[in-house]
């Protein structure tokens, strides 16, 4: 019998659940060193990549996001994380089902890609965290989502409200500023059950979202935010989206739109981590752009925000290693 191999656990790992101890600095790269696969039996969660910045409106590079999230998620997978004390992986079987494939030359396909990737992952029965990618990848995640669960509400962490109208979007115009306008338009989000946060760029069409706007969210805190995000949401199933232009420049400078102003890391954390109760069904992390990152803060912080995430989905389900 050949030893157990002791490294590039993305591809010599046995077993669905746990993790094994391998050198942050080298080793094959999956998020969070979880087995790459596309089997999805018996999979809860599937990490997937969607590589596309062809709807940024300034700064590209978000296609090199989910190679750059992944690759900074070495330095989380060694242990439990801090404050949650325990392994989500010995709760949740969570793999990296690896990236969205769509013809770079022929952008007006990208959507229908997406969706159809999507719908292959959650006809499976696993829920989606998605690594962008730019932030329209939303539009036909949320196609995706909504046509497994219903109308969503959305949880929204963004600089930008993303509702500005788009008409020629029905025509082929993809942008990354008119999702959730689009959204609200195809009846994929409940936006009065819905909560934007983080908000600090005018935008006069807000297609009746709630916002939690950075001010507010500064002014009252992570407790208070939490708080009034379930209070909106009430029992709605929903969808989160964290676009990494929420957090200030200085903690997020790696990002095609930054907006000063905004949050900090741990604050952001620390409302994702107050977030229980919640039916979230799905999540995506969008906009980091590694060509523009500094020290890869921008990747960690995404990084350690999705591990959040995954901690909040795990944290009353029994071990299963």
């Amino acid at each position: 019998m050949p030893p157990a191999p002791k490294n590039d656990f993305a591809f010599t790992a046995e077993r669905l659940y746990g993790s094994a101890l391998e050198n942050t600095f080298s080793g094959a790269l999956s998020f969070m060193r979880r087995p790459y696969t596309r089997d999805l039996r018996g999979v809860d969660v599937a990490v997937t990549g969607v590589p596309l910045d062809t709807a940024t409106t300034n700064r590209p590079g978000t296609r090199f996001g989910p190679r750059g999230i992944r690759a900074i998620s070495t330095e989380l997978a060694w242990g439990a994380p801090w404050p949650w004390g325990f392994d989500p992986f010995d709760r949740l079987a969570v793999v990296d089902y690896g990236d969205c494939h769509f013809d770079h030359g022929k952008p007006w396909e990208a959507p229908a890609a997406i969706e159809k990737h999507a719908r292959e992952i959650l006809d499976a029965g696993a829920s989606m965290v998605t690594l962008g990618g730019d932030h329209y990848i939303s539009l036909p995640l949320l196609r995706a989502h909504a046509a497994r669960h219903g109308k969503l509400s959305l949880i929204h962490f963004d600089s930008h409200s993303d509702t500005w109208p788009q008409a020629e979007e029905s025509a082929g115009r993809i942008d990354h500023g008119s999702m959730f306008h689009h959204a609200v338009n195809e009846n994929l989000v409940d936006p009065a059950a819905s909560a934007q946060v983080g908000i600090r760029t005018h935008n006069s069409e807000r297609m009746g979202f709630n916002w939690l706007d950075a001010a507010w969210v500064l002014e009252h805190g992570a407790a208070a935010t939490a708080a009034e995000i379930k209070r909106i949401v009430g029992a709605n199933q929903a969808y989160l989206t964290f676009d990494i232009d929420c957090l200030d420049p200085a903690f997020a400078p790696g990002t095609g739109t930054p907006v000063t102003g905004g949050l900090s890391t741990a604050l952001a954390q620390s409302i994702i981590r107050q977030l229980d109760g919640i039916g979230i069904v799905g999540m995506d992390m969008v906009e980091v752009s590694p060509p523009y990152d500094t020290a890869e803060i921008t990747a960690m912080a995404a990084a350690s925000i999705v591990l959040d995430y995954l901690c909040l989905r795990a944290k009353d389900l029994p071990e299963r290693k």
